[in-house]
């Protein structure tokens, strides 16, 4: 990993839940030594990627994110977009709906949505960052990706969230066929027990996969019924969203065939 890729790395570490993290902290998270995170945190500081504050010198992100932000939103309102169509998908299907985009090597969450349909739900405030591995999401983008990304990615260390969670490389290549025929992932207590989720790919202009859209939804609410529900309005939603930002699926993309008799005939 070059000197990039560590800079930009620590960042992923940086959520709602952990909005300020020290030096020490950072150093643990990320596995580096100490003077290197600091050599790095430097580096992005002096680019207004991370400041300091408070009188622990804790590390929080800086002022350009909120440029390039402003600016990546004016040109192209991806957030408004997914919300929108979140929100129809979480409330059709009465489950907590989410998209995230990829970068780097994870995947980032770029917006969600909740139905008030039940008084229990999957939550996705701490869940900002998403492993490839160990989500219907990142199933999705790794069925989609190309073979060097892939093989990149379950290189690497893949942490183990639960005991459901697939950390064997092999077994994880083994699925990517049957999801890149369907057109959709899978992923059963892999990033946290007791959860459900289901994602299809996003695609941009060139047929590249950019991340994912998702319901997720607990297990003991898992019906026939509600999957079937959930698989067809989520493909409908994914689709429709890679058409508004301008995407393609690429050539061989399994054409979507509903399951539920009502949209068939609609």
């Amino acid at each position: 990993m070059g000197t990039t890729s560590k800079a930009l790395s620590l960042l992923n570490h940086f959520s709602r839940a952990t909005p300020q993290i020290g030096l020490s902290e950072l150093a643990r998270l990320s596995g580096l030594n100490k003077a290197t995170v600091h050599r790095l945190l430097a580096e992005l500081t002096s680019h207004g990627f991370v400041e300091q504050v408070g009188a622990g010198r804790e590390y929080r992100l800086g002022p350009a994110f909120l440029r390039l932000a402003a600016l990546r939103e004016k040109q192209v309102p991806m957030r408004e977009v997914a919300l929108q169509q979140l929100t129809e998908l979480s409330t059709k299907t009465g489950e907590t709906a989410h998209m995230s985009l990829l970068n780097g090597d994870v995947l980032s969450n770029l917006a969600y949505a909740y139905s008030n349909r039940h008084g229990t739900m999957v939550m996705m405030e701490d869940a900002e960052v998403l492993e490839l591995h160990s989500t219907g999401s990142g199933l999705a983008v790794l069925a989609f990706s190309p073979t060097r990304f892939v093989n990149e990615t379950l290189s690497r260390p893949l942490i183990a969230r639960t005991s459901k969670t697939l950390t064997d490389p092999a077994e994880i290549r083994a699925l990517l066929p049957a999801i890149r025929k369907r057109g959709m992932a899978t992923s059963t207590g892999g990033f946290e027990e007791d959860v459900i989720s289901y994602a299809v790919p996003i695609f941009d202009a060139r047929s590249a996969c950019i991340g994912a859209m998702a319901v997720a939804a607990p297990v003991s609410r898992m019906t026939d019924e509600l999957r079937q529900d959930i698989c067809d309005k989520l493909m409908i939603h994914a689709r429709q969203t890679t058409r508004i930002l301008g995407g393609f699926p690429p050539d061989g993309f399994p054409p979507y065939e509903p399951q539920n008799s009502l949209l068939r005939e609609a």
